[in-house]
């Protein structure tokens, strides 16, 4: 039976598994060890995306159908300092060689602050408390565009060759396999485990579909359970991917720095693109394009589309 046919089984454990009498006893903070952990995410993986909808929390509302997709990932190191690490991912064709730039992550430990999704299109920055950061790392998950997604902060923990990272309860926007087809939602309150085994790692994420209204209340739709399997893979040639990095890594590099002008501090950020961002994914996809074929990109050209896409957030009343 495949890994993604046995989504099934893991959803009836998934509550079993998670309980406090299966976890890692808690250890003193180990940064130096956290650190080698996260470096041991970068890598070439085969990958299976699976989400099963579990409890249903609304009357007459239907289980949708489960999903299931998959690809071929590298993960690649892009920063790395004793106290944060940075991994983006790139998706490869295995038939056609390729290349598309995909999601980011951000691990930084004991983080100051961190953005939040607290609106449509809007993302707050807010100071974390000694409480919340003494001791633990901070991911941040960006869009392909490096436009910011989600921020959660836990502690790793070890039991053998396995190591677990827990988030806290956080907020992320409608991802995008369900945004083009749904709603009746419009944000995730997630919780994100990490584990990294010998054999690679794997995400698993406990979301809650929540509709938020303007005035503040909230209507939880159903819960859902995902589960995504990093499994290394040495039958795919990732060259692709390596070239196409070295190619764009520093127009991306700016790409970034332009976000971080608005992420690094409060308020945070505010999209005026839609739901799915392709206004700002598809210049930014093409001015990369652009210089991998050796053309040369103004950096203008990036500037623009900031203009036209991006603005501080409202501030906090």
């Amino acid at each position: 039976m495949s890994r993604v046919r046995n989504v099934a089984v893991l959803v009836a454990l998934t509550a079993v598994f998670a309980s406090p009498a299966h976890a890692a006893e808690p250890a003193a903070a180990d940064p130096v060890r956290d650190h080698a952990t996260l470096l041991k995410i970068a890598g070439e993986y085969a990958v299976d995306f699976a989400f099963d909808e579990t409890v249903l929390l609304q009357p007459g509302y239907e289980r949708a159908a489960a999903m299931r997709s998959g690809g071929d990932e590298a993960v690649i190191v892009i920063e790395d300092t004793p106290t944060k690490v940075s991994l983006q991912h790139l998706l490869v064709d295995g038939k056609s060689g390729h290349v598309t730039k995909h999601w980011r992550e951000d691990w930084i430990y004991q983080a100051p602050q961190r953005f939040e999704f607290t609106a449509d299109q809007t993302w707050t920055v807010r100071a974390l408390s000694p409480q919340e950061t003494t001791g633990a790392w901070t991911q941040c998950v960006y869009e392909v565009s490096d436009a910011p997604r989600y921020c959660g902060t836990g502690r790793w923990t070890y039991n053998g060759e396995a190591a677990t990272w827990t988030s806290d309860d956080s907020w992320r926007p409608l991802p995008r396999r369900e945004y083009t087809r749904r709603s009746d939602y419009n944000a995730l309150r997630v919780i994100n485990r990490h584990t990294v085994t010998p054999n690679g790692w794997t995400h698993e994420q406990f979301n809650t579909k929540v509709l938020r209204k303007p005035d503040g209340s909230q209507i939880e739709i159903a819960r859902e359970f995902g589960f995504d399997d990093y499994h290394r893979d040495s039958q795919v040639d990732f060259t692709p991917a390596y070239t196409y990095w070295k190619a764009t890594k520093d127009f991306w590099a700016g790409v970034r720095a332009r976000w971080a002008g608005f992420l690094d501090q409060p308020p945070g950020v505010h999209l005026k693109t839609k739901l799915d961002g392709m206004a700002m994914i598809m210049p930014l996809f093409e001015q990369a394009a652009t210089l991998e074929e050796g053309g040369k990109v103004k950096a203008g050209d990036t500037d623009a589309v900031f203009a036209q896409w991006v603005e501080a957030a409202p501030a906090a009343r």
